[in-house]
């Protein structure tokens, strides 16, 4: 059975500055112990998930647009590091991060020594309402026993009223008290604080993460070396039986329906939460190596991991796809926190393969007090923290150039994370002036959690290959809407889309949820692209000779262009292959001017037609080479409505390349 004499240092460390980590562990009491040799019980392996629904087709009568990549910012919210909360101090030094984290004892709220049931939040609300003012979210957790405080905190917060009620034992090893458990009055106790909670905190914007806490040292459902372990030492078992720590995991997944919770080990309880795919888990050991032979506590047994290691418990249980619905927290290993990534992506002496402790565990976030050291510029550590979590980014949009009234807008949404975004934050369509202002908003109803990531690792407890084996997992989102453009003023506008943080409607400094996009804006806002308002008297319709609404035909190809309208064109039409653009906008129908935009080096024509009328014959001069673009017009009558069709072709010769058209 496992150890936790070498690793316990995380009282101390809540209320240390980095620079006085070592000295910190080296005080701490432990001895080594040699990691279990190779195997564990048979494994109830859940095995690879089933891939996600793959969600609807773009609308083809939609242009697209195509959307530039870049690096998401370090503090997008809800993942990456968390920094241990210090009353007064700046949250925002350090490693950039999102998340503060902090313990709070269970007598800092239940003070009234003569009733359980009276609840003072003025502790929790001082720190949520602080951290907040920050822009950051809390991660937290209760406890009742805490090895020397936290500095701000007690080491005992057996609430008072617990007294003659309860019994409480001693902790020789720790120096605490430990109450009793198992106690028909405390669970009751607890189970009303539990209620109590959730129906003050959950969904409340200040919050990102709760671990359940409560039980044992920290905290952390564990009261070594009081605990279950019985058969190798003298120490009796202060732990709860797990049918009673089962009540109170039931008590918080029944209290937290929004806010996501954590649990320490698959194990804990009995496997309690092992039905429950709200409940997550809280690895506090990420990616260490211990013992003698060194073994991992974070990567199971089939990639040299302790038999007790934290996968190796999730395959053990069944339960290693939890991530599809919540949230992996944890910590950093303290011990391991100053060079953690040094040697990403993967690990050296007591550091695992890093890489694939993420991938596999799909971190969400983890406390990390040891980057408060790292440089921001680290491209190792950058390149883990995007990892960590979601990293969403819009490789398109649909929507026409120039529209009226009702339109449809669409994007579609990649993630390349390792886990999905939990929270169903509101994503809405704008448009922004020409001064950047924002004149008028949509509300949509995507639900930015369908957006699974793309790729998954496989465990090779799973069979499905070597290690490393990725799978294709989620598939590029396509969500729309429609908007009613009757109310804005003609002109040019921005569209944008933002997915609100609802911390911002408690503070002005809320970090904004940024998309992986070079046209993200730090205000929230993504550019998707210009468009023209125009007026039912008139106005135009542009659309882009890539869209994949279009058709092609023959030796027809999509290809990359700098100097084109989305980065993009289609070459080779001609000599029988055609380029048909689907879905044109007649209007009220007649006599349209259709302006081609292409790009040649050389001299070329192509015949226009417009649905089965006949074709028009048109010459194309040369633009000086094939980047740069240049427009040339023609006269086609189109029906009314949205049903039209435009073909280019030349059937003896090569066309131009075709940028997009322009119907006016």
């Amino acid at each position: 059975m496992r150890t936790y004499a070498q690793r316990r240092g995380r009282g101390i460390l809540a209320a240390l500055c980095s620079t006085a980590l070592a000295l910190a562990l080296a005080a701490l009491p432990g001895t080594s112990q040699a990691a279990p040799a190779t195997t564990t019980a048979a494994s109830a392996a859940q095995g690879a998930p089933a891939r996600p629904a793959p969600g609807p087709d773009p609308d083809p009568a939609l242009p697209v647009h195509t959307l530039t990549r870049a690096d998401a910012p370090l503090d997008n919210p809800l993942k990456g590091f968390a920094r241990f909360y210090q009353p007064g101090a700046d949250q925002n030094t350090g490693y950039p991060h999102a998340l503060t984290w902090s313990y709070f004892g269970l007598s800092e709220v239940m003070k009234n020594s003569s009733n359980c049931a009276s609840y003072d939040w003025t502790v929790l609300d001082n720190a949520l309402n602080e951290t907040a003012s920050y822009g950051n979210q809390a991660a937290l957790r209760f406890y009742i026993e805490y090895p020397g405080g936290s500095g701000s905190h007690p080491a005992n917060a057996i609430p008072p009223c617990f007294a003659g009620h309860v019994a409480n034992r001693t902790n020789a090893y720790w120096n605490t008290t430990s109450p009793d458990y198992d106690s028909a009055y405390l669970l009751d106790a607890l189970k009303n604080f539990i209620a109590a909670f959730g129906a003050r905190y959950d969904n409340d914007p200040r919050i990102g993460f709760i671990h359940m806490g409560l039980i044992g040292l920290w905290g952390e459902w564990h009261t070594w070396p009081y605990d279950t372990d019985t058969s190798g030492d003298s120490y009796p078992n202060y732990m709860p039986t797990d049918a009673h720590g089962a009540q109170i995991v039931q008590a918080y997944n029944s209290a937290f329906t929004h806010t996501k919770i954590e649990v320490r080990y698959p194990e804990s309880a009995g496997g309690a939460a092992d039905g429950l795919p709200a409940v997550g888990y809280h690895d506090d050991s990420f990616c260490y190596r211990e013992g003698s032979p060194a073994a991992g506590v974070t990567l199971p047994v089939s990639m040299g991991g302790a038999g007790y290691s934290q996968l190796q418990k999730a395959l053990d249980r069944g339960v290693e796809n939890r991530w599809t619905t919540a949230s992996m927290g944890g910590e950093v290993r303290p011990e391991i926190q100053p060079t953690a990534f040094d040697n990403w992506p993967g690990g050296s002496s007591d550091v695992d393969n890093m890489k694939a402790c993420l991938e596999l565990e799909h971190t969400t976030w983890k406390m990390n007090e040891g980057s408060a050291s790292y440089d921001a510029n680290n491209a190792k550590v950058g390149a883990a923290v995007r990892l960590m979590g979601y990293d969403l980014g819009v490789d398109r949009a649909y929507f026409q150039d120039t529209a009226q009234g009702t339109t449809k807008i669409g994007v579609r949404m990649t993630n390349n994370g390792v886990a999905p975004f939990y929270y169903p934050w509101t994503v809405s369509l704008g448009l922004k002036n020409a001064s950047g202002t924002v004149v008028k908003t949509w509300t949509t109803p995507w639900d930015l959690r369908k957006v699974m990531p793309a790729k998954i690792r496989a465990f090779p407890d799973w069979g499905v290959g070597s290690d490393p084996t990725y799978l294709d997992y989620g598939y590029a989102q396509y969500f729309d809407t429609s908007v009613d453009l009757s109310a804005v003023a003609s002109g040019s506008y921005q569209l944008v889309m933002k997915a609100k943080n609802p911390l911002e409607n408690v503070s002005s400094a809320a970090k904004k949820l940024r998309f992986a996009n070079a046209t993200q804006n730090a205000d929230g806002w993504l550019g998707l692209g210009s468009m023209t308002v125009g007026t039912s008297a008139g106005g135009s319709h542009s659309y882009e000779a890539e869209a994949t609404a279009n058709t092609l035909t023959g030796t027809a190809v999509r290809a990359g262009c700098a100097g084109c309208s989305g980065g993009s064109k289609v070459g080779y039409v001609g000599n029988g292959a055609t380029l048909t653009f689907n879905g044109v906008d007649g209007g009220s129908g007649g006599t349209k001017t259709v302006t081609v935009q292409y790009t040649t080096a050389e001299s070329r024509s192509a015949t226009v037609r417009a649905n089965t009328g006949t074709a028009k014959t048109v010459t194309f001069p040369p633009t000086g080479d094939w980047t740069t673009t240049a427009t040339t017009t023609v006269t086609l009558d189109l029906a009314a409505g949205t049903g039209n069709t435009i073909t280019i072709a030349n059937s003896s010769g090569w066309a131009p390349d075709i940028d997009r058209i322009t119907v006016t």
